[in-house]
Formats: structure tokens, C-alpha cells, sequence
């Protein structure tokens, strides 16, 4: 079994607070942007970019690279701001969030920002995509790995389990689901717009090895994305159980704060807690 060192999850805690903070602070000047699956992604983004993924910043184009779908789309800022983080491009162009034809959108677009490789956001998609990909791989002869980020949310769409089936059909075991499954959706828990339990087993169905895992710590995210392939032949789906606005106090576990607006006070909060949040 693959574990962190003390070290190495040190400076994933801290990365992982400068992201949270980048997050928020974009959210306050742009006025506006999906907060919540934002802040319960970032620990699983801040490891695969800094720990698993094997890419090159200054040459996003790489053919060997890993490849990753962020299939809902609309968590782009913790995206962003991992990627500026891992070097991509500067911190400061970031300011132009979700502006008139500005390289960060609201949604990724590929054709606007190097390092993105598919346009998400139309929720559903992105197991598709993700998996053409690594059959496009295997077929290569490729040793690289494709991973999906989904929300939970997310996955009652019919295209994901359509995609889900394909994967396993292919026996595409470069492909990596990782489901982030913070339980709130736009319109309330998602055990009550469209309860998906019991959700491991609906994957296992579909013939894919599953892994759940605590989606914050970050000894757990490592150790279940370094074993990958679980088993030849078989896709790999991590359920990673997160909390929507983790690291925001009064956000955590709301699901209001889907999509937020802030005034002035509450960014005056928001930022005082991100700036203790940094210093951990």
C-alpha cells in the first residue's frame, strides 16, 4: 500500500488552504460563482495535481500526460485555481473569472485555457468523454490514465450509467470515476431530488471495482488513487464522501451555498476564515 509522507500531506494541507482562499477570494471579486462543490473537491484536486497525475505545466499538450475530465463543470474554480498553483499560469489572471471572453469561464472550455482537455458543464458528459479517451488510449497502446471527476448530483443522469456500462464493456482499467459525493444538489440533499442508493453497488452492477474513501483526508485520496488499476480489465469508480462548502463555516453542509452571491460582510467573513484557514 502506497502512504504519504508527513511532509508530503503537510504541504497538501497547505496547498489545499491556498486553494480554498483562491476560491473564495475570486468568488467575492467577481461577485458571484458555484461555491459549494468548489470547496468539497479541492482536497481531492489539489492530490491528483500535485501527487498522482503525470503532466508538464509548461507543455500542457504532452502526449504522455494523464488525462482529467472535470465532468461537473460548474466546480471550475477549484480547478483554476489548482492549476495555478501547479504552474499553469499565473495566479493573478484569475481575476478575469467568468468575464467577457475571459480563459476561465464559468464552465471549462479547452479551446480557451491550455491544460483543459474537454469542455464540461452539460452535466452528464464527462464519463463519455472521459472514457472515448482511454479506449482511444488502449487502443494506442498508451500507459497514461484517464480520470473523471462527477458530482453526485450529477450521476442520475442516464448518460452516466450508459457511459458507466461502455467503460466496463471495453474493460477500460486506465479509467478512474471519482464521485464527489458531498449529498447536496442545487435544489436540496440529493436523497430527496433523486436518492442513487445504494450507490456502491449500483457500480459494482455496471462491472466496475469500487473504493470509498473519506474525501479530506488526504492520506485516503492518495492511497486509493495510487492503486490504479484495482484489477485488470475492470474500470476503478472512488466514492469519495465530502462536505459541499468544506473549510467555510457557514457554508459547510448548505446546500444554498450551491451557487453564491455574497455582500461585501459576508466576503469580509469568508476571507478572515480562509485567512486562518492558510495559516493552519
Amino acid at each position: 500500500m502506497v502512504k504519504l509522507t508527513a511532509s508530503d500531506k503537510a504541504d497538501l494541507v497547505k496547498k489545499a488552504a491556498c486553494v480554498r482562499k483562491k476560491i473564495v477570494e475570486t468568488i467575492c471579486e467577481g461577485k458571484g460563482g458555484h461555491l459549494g462543490g468548489a470547496l468539497s473537491c479541492t482536497d481531492i484536486l489539489v492530490t491528483l495535481y500535485f501527487k498522482i497525475l503525470r503532466l508538464d505545466p509548461k507543455h500542457p499538450q504532452w502526449d504522455e500526460r494523464d488525462r482529467f475530465v472535470l465532468s461537473a463543470g460548474h466546480k471550475c474554480l477549484a480547478l483554476y485555481a489548482t492549476m495555478a498553483l501547479r504552474g499553469y499560469f499565473k495566479e493573478e489572471e484569475l481575476s478575469s473569472y467568468a468575464t467577457l471572453d475571459s480563459p476561465f469561464p464559468g464552465h471549462p472550455d479547452r479551446h480557451k485555457l491550455p491544460g483543459i482537455e474537454a469542455n464540461t458543464g452539460s452535466l452528464g458528459h464527462g464519463l463519455a468523454i472521459g472514457g472515448g479517451m482511454a479506449l482511444a488510449g488502449k487502443m494506442d497502446g498508451k500507459k497514461w490514465k484517464v480520470y473523471v471527476l462527477l458530482g453526485d448530483g450529477e450521476i442520475a443522469e442516464g448518460s452516466v450509467w450508459e457511459s458507466a456500462a461502455a467503460a466496463s464493456h471495453h474493460k477500460l482499467d486506465n479509467l478512474v470515476a471519482i464521485v464527489d459525493r458531498n449529498k447536496l444538489q442545487i435544489q436540496g440533499p440529493t436523497r430527496e431530488v433523486m436518492d442513487m442508493e445504494p450507490l456502491a453497488e449500483k457500480w459494482r452492477v455496471f462491472g466496475w471495482q469500487v473504493r470509498e474513501i473519506d474525501g479530506h483526508n488526504f492520506d485516503e485520496i492518495f492511497t486509493a488513487l495510487s492503486d490504479i488499476p484495482v484489477k485488470k480489465d475492470y474500470p476503478t469508480v472512488i466514492i469519495a464522501n465530502t462536505i459541499k462548502g468544506k473549510g467555510l463555516s457557514f457554508a459547510e453542509d448548505n446546500y444554498k451555498f450551491h451557487q453564491w452571491q455574497p455582500t461585501p460582510e459576508d466576503c469580509k467573513r469568508a476571507l478572515a476564515e480562509m485567512k486562518k484557514l492558510e495559516g493552519v
